[in-house]
């Protein structure tokens, strides 16, 4: 059975390129354009993972980290910061909110692999 990936980007090209990567690579893959369909879909789907880019519509991912570590039933799902806000005091503001890893945009697909 391969693990579930629940991507939350808004940028529609990261989105496919990403998924279509990930899915090659034997990972279910679903998707949300926006912080809010990633909490429903958390909820509903329960991913093995999820890759959340920051910069999002309505709530930015800090918002949508603090909701997640709120709610018990999808707390303990490990979330990847995946955003371009790459310096080192972001970094440390990154992981401090609550998510599990940090990678920088544009990515290595391979750095991707090797955190999943």
């Amino acid at each position: 059975m391969s693990k579930k990936i629940l991507i939350v980007e808004d940028n529609e090209m990261n989105r496919d390129m990403l998924s279509r990567r990930l899915a090659r690579k034997g990972y279910e893959v679903i998707l949300a354009e926006d912080g809010a369909a990633g909490l429903d879909m958390m909820e509903n789907e329960q991913p093995d993972l999820v890759l959340m880019d920051i910069k999002l519509p309505n709530d930015s991912g800090f918002d949508i980290i603090k909701e997640i570590k709120s709610q018990k039933k999808i707390s303990n799902i490990p979330i990847i910061a995946v955003t371009a806000l790459s310096t080192r005091g972001n970094k440390k503001k990154i992981l401090a909110s609550g998510f599990d890893e940090f990678i920088n945009k544009p990515m290595s697909i391979n750095k991707l692999l090797k955190t999943i």
